[in-house]
């Protein structure tokens, strides 16, 4: 080996040996990276590449060890570290290939005839989600569809196992509607849909159950209807999510509300609700236990209740449903019962990478998900700041009175919440384009509501139900929970609650989380080199311009920021879907403007054409309104006349504007695009992060 070489990895050797290097982590760190580069890149070529460069790292850092015991850090980490990335990519295109559902070509109106898979009970929405194991209407072959039931046509019988018949006009699930909106193309691929719809007319249930039902999920809607009988309104429903897993009873108003106020964590059941079931069963196990005099002379007290909390949490977490964040929190937990039974230390990034790893192997689609990256980002944050030394010292024990100790723990939980906050943030911004400004502050008193109050009632009017005396704990439920509901309103409602940041980019995404893990799993000055990627990133962020038009993947729908402090839009439209995916993507709040009523636009029946002032020059927009006839002659002189032409038809090609034809047959390709205008324009395309993944229909039409 060269000596330059030798030194360099000397060197690193040295570095890893004195910075408390801790392998665990960063090889949950590895598995996840090569996961994210099989759905990052976007061809099977890059794909074998990154495998087959993960199994040459390795095998060049055995090379690099030659037998010498002093670089035995370096060589492990490395070459674990290549195999990890390798088998992630693999692990990820494998769980594609053998649960992928091909979708329908086109949209169908039939006649179906199935079982019920799953029940989904969705009141807020005035409706039932069935999910229904059929046949394809052309090809005969086995799929799993979802449709949508009216709420008043759906009955008990169509619960899980019953064989239903019914009417619907089916879609294949939508890829994003706009460059960096939510993929559900990419959802209904991992979880088996092959089309989603509505129910047009009766279902017809053909045989009921067999098995009566799943029993979990029986259990589950026995649960929130019991819950929802015994307290009404938005904290009823918000209990029964606390206590079932199941939020189809929330309203949009106060989903908004807990999401702009920084509070939805609190309703996806996840680590705060499973630590706190788990934790509540141990005390309680353990004070029990210990009235019992022939079993504290023979069996160890800790082992027993932790035993019994893990019970309970298993238990907990089936019955909301087994969602990823529920999981995760799960094994988390059980992972700290082991250690609090064995003696050893519970909070440590270790059981964080277990638990990363388990939930990975299981479901590698997760990763890409902001329901994972935010739980495991929030867990990180927490045990990272409380294993820091300051934090160590600041929280060890002392001669204090009450108030001083009171106050520290005050103050801690508030550095807490806004650790928590910073560490999520990029999160948020990246797949919701949102975030809550005063969430650090919301969650100082929510928190610890939830936890300390309403979950405790709610489980303690759950058994006094049992005697028919759980009126008045429910009372106390619904007191604690209106405050919570209170709280989520007044914060979402302060003047600059609420920050929309619709430019950051999956590179900019990138360097945040690189950035913020160095932070977390190094310890020692030599975290501190974590912030150069995040000031880097900030600086992107920043810098990154918001786009100047928006074009939506059927070319109907166009938005045009910059001209007003609100969006012009092409069409009104009635669709919550459709405006809130042009608001958010263009940083802009308010109702939009409909081109036709703006001065500056020229709309008439067929045609709308806008003049904007940017990088120095005039961009000139033509776009369609109609669907009537054109005449050829007309329609190509109006296009050589404009720089972009936008629209949902097929146009000939004696179309030919100066820059950009975005018609049907370019969107049936990119996708939704979204364009900045300057001196060197730019334009982003849906198509940008799909490549040849099987859920993007657009490759078929290349």
């Amino acid at each position: 080996m060269p000596r330059d070489l030798s030194s360099v990895a000397d060197g690193a050797e040295r570095f890893l040996g004195h910075s408390g290097f801790d392998r665990g982590p960063w090889l949950a760190v590895a598995l996840a990276t090569g996961i994210g580069a099989w759905f990052a890149l976007g061809s099977q070529a890059a794909w074998i590449m990154v495998m087959a460069g993960g199994l040459l790292t390795a095998l060049g850092a055995v090379a690099l060890w030659k037998g010498r015991e002093e670089r035995v850090h370096l060589v492990g980490a490395v070459a674990a570290c290549g195999l990890l990335v390798s088998f992630g990519t693999g692990l990820a295109w494998a769980r594609s290939e053998l649960v992928g559902a091909e979708a329908f070509e086109r949209p169908v109106y039939d006649t179906f005839r199935g079982r019920v898979l799953e029940r989904i009970e969705q009141p807020a929405q005035d409706r039932v989600r069935l999910v229904m194991a059929t046949r394809h209407p052309e090809s005969g072959e086995a799929v799993k569809i979802r449709v949508n039931v009216p709420l008043d046509a759906a009955t008990s019988e169509m619960g899980e196992g019953a064989l239903v018949e019914l009417q619907a006009r089916l879609m294949p699930p939508a890829p994003p509607m706009l460059p960096g909106r939510y993929d559900f193309a990419r959802t209904a691929w991992f979880e088996g849909f092959a089309a989603t719809g509505s129910v047009q007319g009766d279902v017809r249930v053909v045989e009921t159950s067999v098995r009566n039902g799943d029993f979990i999920a029986g259990l589950q809607r026995q649960l929130s209807g019991h819950v929802r009988e015994n307290l009404g309104g938005s904290a009823g429903s918000i209990a029964a999510a606390f206590a079932s897993g199941d939020r189809g009873a929330i309203s949009e108003a106060d989903e908004d509300a807990m999401r702009d106020a920084g509070l939805t964590h609190l309703l996806s059941i996840s680590g705060l609700h499973v630590s706190a079931v788990i934790a509540g069963t141990y005390l309680l196990a353990i004070r029990l236990l210990a009235l019992w005099p022939w079993l504290v002379l023979r069996v160890r007290l800790p082992v027993a209740a932790a035993a019994i909390a893990a019970l309970g949490g298993i238990g907990y977490t089936l019955l909301t449903g087994a969602q990823v964040p529920t999981v995760r929190s799960c094994i988390a937990a059980l992972l700290v019962l082991g250690a609090l039974a064995l003696g050893r230390e519970p909070l440590s990034l270790r059981m964080v990478a277990v638990a990363a790893v388990a939930v990975l192997l299981m479901w590698p689609e997760s990763l890409v998900g902001p329901s994972f990256q935010m739980s495991f980002a929030a867990v990180i944050a927490i045990v990272a700041l409380h294993n820091a030394e300051p934090v160590k010292r600041f929280l060890a024990p002392r001669e204090e009175s009450r108030a001083a100790w009171l106050g520290r723990r005050t103050l801690m939980l508030l550095l807490t919440g806004m650790v928590i906050e910073i560490a999520l943030m990029p999160i948020v911004l990246f797949h919701f384009h949102r975030a809550g400004v005063y969430g650090a502050l919301a969650n100082v008193i929510s928190i610890p509501l939830v936890t300390f109050i309403s979950m405790p009632l709610i489980a303690v009017a759950l058994v006094m139900d049992v005697v028919g005396l759980g009126a008045p704990f429910w009372w106390l439920v619904g007191v604690s929970l209106d405050l919570l509901i209170g709280i989520a309103h007044f914060t979402s409602s302060q003047p600059g609650a609420v920050k929309l940041i619709p430019q950051i980019t999956g590179f900019t995404f990138a360097l945040f989380v690189a950035g913020g893990l160095w932070l977390a799993l190094w310890r020692g000055r030599a975290r501190l080199w974590g912030l150069l990627p995040t000031a880097f990133a900030t600086l992107m962020l920043v810098l990154t311009p918001i786009p100047d038009v928006l074009i939506s993947s059927d070319g109907r729908h166009v938005g045009v920021t910059g001209e007003d402090e609100r969006l012009l839009v092409l069409r009104d439209t009635r669709s919550d879907y459709t405006r809130d995916n042009l608001l958010e993507l263009a940083g802009v709040e308010g109702e939009p403007i409909p081109m036709a009523e703006w001065p500056d636009a020229d709309c008439t029946a067929d045609f709308c054409v806008v003049t904007l002032e940017r990088g120095g020059r005039s961009w000139s927009i033509l776009m369609s309104r109609s669907r009537n006839i054109v005449g050829e002659r007309a329609l190509a002189a109006a296009c050589e006349r404009a720089d972009i032409v936008v629209s949902d038809r097929w146009l000939p090609r004696s179309c030919t504007p100066r820059w950009l034809r975005a018609d049907a047959r370019m969107l049936s390709q990119t996708g939704g695009l979204a364009i900045v205008l300057g001196k060197e324009p730019e334009v982003r395309s849906v198509a940008d992060r799909q490549g040849d993944h099987g859920w993007w229909r657009g490759r078929e039409a290349d």
